[in-house]
């Protein structure tokens, strides 16, 4: 197969079965793909490569693994990670991709994209994220202690199940008509990415009366979620995280 695109796996330390299910992946299903697509929240989250452990470690290693054998790795920035730097990069062999980006799979234009940017009901989070992603709050960030980072980390994602709890499915949720304005700027008939952990195969209705297709890839839970490429199709597909290992 040409490609395969993965995203929300939030691996962590605390989530030891979906490290293990992930690991497999990259052990049995990855080699089968010349170039893997990694849309964002990878981690559970980031606060700088200086704070890498050994399961990071792992983590970089089964990638790179991957790279060394002549397959193409791409990782884009997701809500959870977006602060993966060079070191992580060097030593799993990937390439930043920015998001959005536009990318060529079965000779088509695809364009990829984490998918926290379409929620734009979600007024909020879209605030935090421009302030937090800006170069120089990210630079004054980086020089601040480990330990300040790591407690900073924490606080955020506190924060952002509180604020769950009181969203609408609705704001959560891509914004349509910010969905269709993205792929008709960009002039695409597919776009995939991640982020809402609804996974799901939607038509989008365009101003030229044509529709292209969104995939949303699913979260890794009790399920891994997959896109594969096929006889110039694109797959989205699950595989069950056997109870035992969860």
């Amino acid at each position: 197969m040409e490609a395969l695109l993965i995203s929300d796996l939030h691996l962590t330390p605390a989530r030891p079965a979906i490290a293990r299910a992930f690991l497999s992946f990259m052990e049995e299903t990855a080699p089968k793909a010349g170039q893997l697509f990694i849309l964002g929240d990878f981690f559970e989250y980031w606060v700088g490569d200086d704070a890498m452990e050994p399961f990071h470690e792992d983590i970089a290693l089964a990638l790179k693994h991957y790279t060394d054998a002549g397959h193409k790795l791409y990782i884009m920035p997701g809500n959870r990670d977006f602060a993966l730097g060079r070191q992580f990069l060097k030593k799993s062999g990937a390439q930043w991709l920015k998001d959005p980006s536009l990318v060529s799979i079965n000779g088509e234009k695809v364009l990829l994209m984490h998918g926290d940017s379409l929620c734009t009901e979600d007024k909020q989070y879209l605030l935090y994220r421009k302030i937090i992603r800006n170069p120089l709050v990210m630079g004054l960030l980086r020089l601040t202690p480990l330990s300040y980072r790591k407690k900073l980390g924490r606080k955020i994602r506190e924060n952002s199940l509180k604020s769950k709890v009181h969203k609408t499915r609705e704001i959560m949720d891509v914004t349509p008509a910010e969905v269709s304005r993205v792929i008709e700027k960009f002039r695409v008939k597919t776009l995939i990415h991640g982020h809402t952990h609804r996974p799901a195969i939607h038509d989008v209705p365009l101003a030229n009366l044509t529709t292209a297709k969104r995939y949303v890839l699913g979260d890794w839970e009790t399920h891994g979620w997959m896109i594969s490429t096929e006889d110039n199709q694109l797959l989205l597909e699950s595989f069950k995280i056997p109870a035992s290992t969860r």
